[in-house]
């Protein structure tokens, strides 16, 4: 299968193209290479490489940022992902579409499953909706729109690395711990988008890390599993201030049985910890 990787040199995309390699032919296209927003250039891009499938890993995921910006975030994260479902169906590719947990207001207390009512609280969400209509717009027979949440690797800024970099700067941190959702390795992510890339079950899938937790809890148990003795505070969403509002509830459950499991976000920790360890030396 040739895939066509777009965001290739971010956080997920490092991760997506490397393990694409092992048995795909995989066209890699950064921001440099491919401006999504530009719907010309994208089809041009699309008739040059004639993919059979494509992974969008393109996006504007500052969420904060988003707040003050929300227009060039929709043009992103909606415009773009349109322009690329609608070359996709031009040559008959899949577009395997990457998605938020931010779709949802937040407000349930089950495992939000794909078919749940959407309402996004914040612009970045809003702009990630309007990403998953114009995919399923304009390639309506031949998507797949793949929620994710928490997202942590090696390849970008991430919640853990940010955490292990202020626990070696202090003893005592606060963290959030009025927030659930499901943090999500991007190790394990990529390879369950190239399995939706190969097997192309239509319409939305939610693929997230095993099991749930708060902020809090992703921060302690990183803390433990790097040896690392610091304490860490609880504190609220409200008293911490960010721009963004975010959603208190977020754990993303799937009723499709062609939706991949991914393991634990446990096991997700453990994994990127040792793959920094690897990078590191």
């Amino acid at each position: 299968m040739r895939l066509l990787v777009t965001g290739a040199a971010g956080m997920l995309g490092t991760d997506v193209v490397a393990a694409a390699a092992v048995r795909h032919e995989v066209v890699a296209l950064a921001r440099a290479d491919l401006d999504i927003t530009d719907a010309e250039a994208v089809r041009a891009a699309f008739h040059d490489t004639r993919p059979d499938a494509v992974i969008n890993c393109a996006a504007y995921t500052n969420v904060d940022g988003a707040e003050s910006d929300e227009e060039t975030a929709t043009r992103i994260n909606g415009d773009g992902a349109g322009h690329l479902a609608a070359a996709a169906a031009e040559v008959q590719a899949h577009i395997v579409h990457v998605s938020t947990d931010y779709v949802f207001a937040g407000d349930a207390t089950e495992p939000y499953p794909e078919d749940a009512p959407v309402g996004p609280i914040g612009a970045y969400g809003r702009s990630k909706l309007e990403g998953e209509v114009k995919v399923a717009q304009a390639a309506p027979a031949s998507h797949s729109i793949v929620r994710t949440a928490w997202v942590f690797g090696p390849h970008g800024k991430n919640f853990v690395d940010t955490m292990l970099r202020l626990g070696a700067q202090r003893e005592e941190l606060s963290v959030v711990d009025d927030q659930l959702g499901c943090p999500t390795f991007t190790g394990h992510l990529a390879q369950a988008l190239i399995e939706v890339a190969e097997t192309r079950p239509n319409g939305i899938l939610h693929v997230a890390g095993g099991g749930r937790c708060t902020w809090r809890d992703l921060a302690v148990a990183t803390f433990a599993a790097a040896g690392m003795n610091v304490t860490v505070h609880p504190t609220t969403t409200a008293a911490f201030g960010a721009p963004a509002p975010r959603p208190a509830y977020s754990v993303l459950g799937s009723t499709r049985s062609d939706a991949p499991a991914l393991p634990s976000w446990q096991e997700g920790l453990n994994a990127h910890l040792t793959l920094r360890e690897v990078l590191a030396s």
